[in-house]
C-alpha cells in the first residue's frame, strides 16, 4: 500500500490516543474478523440479548475498512479526540453554529449494555443537553435499526432509562445516508457534531456526511464482546498508522484548522480519570514499562 506524503505535525491536544497498538501484520490481519461471541454480563440494568449479539457483526464496517485502502482514510480519523465528553467544550460548539448532537452509547455514555449512564459523565451530559436544548439523540447499531428493533421496544427502554430519543433507522453505521437524522433535527448534516469510541462506525459515519465528529476513549473493556474488542484494536493500529503517515480528517465547513483546538476543555479539578488511562497507567506501574506514546489522529486541515 503506497502511503500519503508526509505532512506538518498538528497540535497534540486534539489527537486522540491509541493505547496498546502493538501488533504484527500476522496479528492484524486476525484480529479484524469480527468473531461473534456472546458475552454473558450479570447485573441490573442491562440491555437484551439481541443488543449483545448485534455488536459483533458489521458487514458495512468491514466493507468501509478495506475500501479505506484504497484511498480516503480520512473518514476514519476525528476532527476532535478526546478522554471522554467531559474534556469537549459544548458552549463553543453551540457558539460555533452546530445545532444537534448525536451520541453513540455504549463505552460513550454508558458501559456497554448497562441502561444508565455513566455517572462520572452524568452532569457533563446534563450540560451539553441544556446548551443544545435538548437537541441530542442517540444513533445505536441496535435499538432504534429496523433490521433488529422492528417494532422499535429496545428503542423505547434506551429512551426511558437514558432520558434521551433514540433515532429509528435503517442502516447501521458507517453504513447507509442520513435522512432520518436531517429529518429529526431539521438542518443539514454539516450542523450536527457525531460523538462515539469507534473509529470504523461512528467516526466514519459521521465523516462520511459531513458533520463534525469527536472521538471518546472507550470507558471499559469490561463487558465487551470478544468481537467488538478485536475490531477496535485494529481500529487504532490503523488509524495510529495513518496518521504516522499524515493523514489528516476532512475539512468541515463550520470548523476551520485553527478553531477545533477551542472545542476542547479540562474537567473540573477532582474529576475521576476515564477507567482506560487509569487501567493502563496501573499496569505501567506493575510492568514497570511506560505506557504508548499517544498516536492521534490530527485535526482537520481547511479546504482547499
Amino acid at each position: 500500500m503506497r502511503m500519503p506524503a508526509r505532512q506538518p505535525q498538528l497540535p497534540q491536544a486534539v489527537r486522540p490516543t491509541c493505547p496498546g497498538a502493538r501488533f504484527s501484520r500476522r496479528t492484524v490481519d486476525f484480529r479484524f474478523v469480527e468473531i461473534t461471541s456472546v458475552q454473558a454480563t450479570r447485573g441490573v440494568g442491562q440491555a437484551s440479548e439481541m443488543a449483545r449479539v448485534q455488536q459483533n457483526f458489521n458487514s458495512a464496517g468491514i466493507g468501509l475498512f478495506f475500501n479505506l485502502f484504497g484511498g480516503n482514510q480520512s473518514l476514519a480519523l476525528p476532527h476532535v479526540a478526546v478522554p471522554d465528553i467531559r474534556h469537549v467544550d459544548w458552549d463553543k460548539l453551540r457558539a460555533a453554529g452546530f445545532r444537534g448532537l448525536v451520541f453513540d452509547k455504549d463505552n460513550t455514555l454508558s458501559r456497554p449494555f448497562a441502561l444508565e449512564v455513566e455517572p462520572r459523565l452524568r452532569g457533563a451530559l446534563d450540560h451539553c443537553l441544556a446548551v443544545f436544548e435538548g437537541r441530542a439523540v442517540l444513533y445505536s447499531n441496535s435499538a432504534g435499526l429496523k433490521q433488529y428493533d422492528p417494532n422499535g421496544a429496545e428503542a423505547r427502554r434506551l429512551e426511558a432509562a437514558l432520558g434521551i430519543p433514540v433515532l429509528r433507522h435503517e442502516d447501521k453505521k458507517p453504513g447507509g445516508g442520513c435522512t432520518e437524522l436531517e429529518a429529526h433535527f431539521g438542518c443539514p448534516a454539516s450542523d450536527l457534531v457525531m460523538v462515539g469510541d469507534r473509529y470504523l462506525t461512528d467516526v466514519a459515519f459521521g465523516n462520511r456526511h459531513g458533520m463534525l465528529t469527536v472521538h471518546v476513549q472507550p470507558l471499559t473493556s469490561q463487558g465487551e464482546p470478544f468481537g467488538v474488542l478485536l475490531a477496535r484494536r485494529v481500529e487504532e493500529f490503523w488509524v495510529a498508522r495513518w496518521t504516522a503517515a499524515g493523514v489528516h480528517p476532512p475539512a468541515h465547513v463550520r470548523a476551520t484548522y485553527t478553531s477545533l483546538q477551542e472545542f476542547t476543555t479540562e474537567p473540573p479539578k477532582g474529576s475521576p480519570p476515564p477507567a482506560v488511562e487509569a487501567a493502563a497507567a496501573a499496569a505501567a506501574t506493575t510492568s514497570g514499562t511506560a505506557a504508548m506514546p499517544a498516536a492521534t489522529p490530527p485535526v482537520s486541515m481547511p479546504r482547499q
